[in-house]
């Protein structure tokens, strides 16, 4: 249980964070950069394999030190955690949890994935237009909660096909937008 209390976090800021696949509807490309209000950086890496999988690592960094890695799967259209790396130490998901199911996400599509202790229901909610530091944008509202044994914490993202997430609502309350 411990362990996924302490992931619990990570997965929030994995489904807040614009690392995202399958094609350009979630875009995976390598050197790719988002800059957010909160002073974190995502960066995606050139792919890699990790315990026989190909997985693309999103940093995320925070002062230009990365302090974790999504490992994400890209396939059939769809995003999925494989695992997280935290300095050298990997926990793999097996099986993998969904972040995103296969494009092109609609209004009212719903998707679970469970993994270890770790449950994750998800839930595009409606659109929203959001005038940013980053632009203007009409993004899909997602509403995501993450549940570890009797603990659930509840997140909201902000989706724009084509580029990511634009804004998040950390389960404490913290609104954190994307400003480049």
């Amino acid at each position: 249980m411990k362990r996924g209390l302490l992931l619990a976090p990570l997965l929030a800021s994995l489904l807040s964070s614009t690392v995202l696949a399958a094609g350009n509807y979630f875009p995976n490309a390598p050197s790719t950069i988002w800059r957010y209000s909160s002073g974190e950086t995502q960066v995606i890496g050139q792919p890699v394999t990790v315990n026989g999988v190909s997985v693309i690592p999103t940093a995320h960094q925070i002062g230009g030190t990365t302090v974790s890695e999504d490992l994400l799967e890209y396939r059939g259209g769809g995003v999925y955690l494989r695992g997280v790396r935290i300095g050298k130490q990997v926990i793999w998901y097996t099986p993998p949890l969904t972040v995103y199911p296969s494009s092109p996400l609609s209004l009212g599509q719903r998707w679970e994935s469970s993994s270890g202790g770790l449950k994750l229901s998800s839930r595009v909610m409606g659109n929203e237009p959001l005038s940013l530091p980053a632009g203007n944008f009409n993004a899909l509202l997602i509403r995501s909660d993450v549940s570890s044994g009797k603990s659930t914490s509840t997140q909201y993202s902000y989706f724009v096909p084509g580029l990511g997430v634009v804004r998040y609502q950390a389960a404490g309350g913290q609104v954190v937008d994307l400003v480049k």
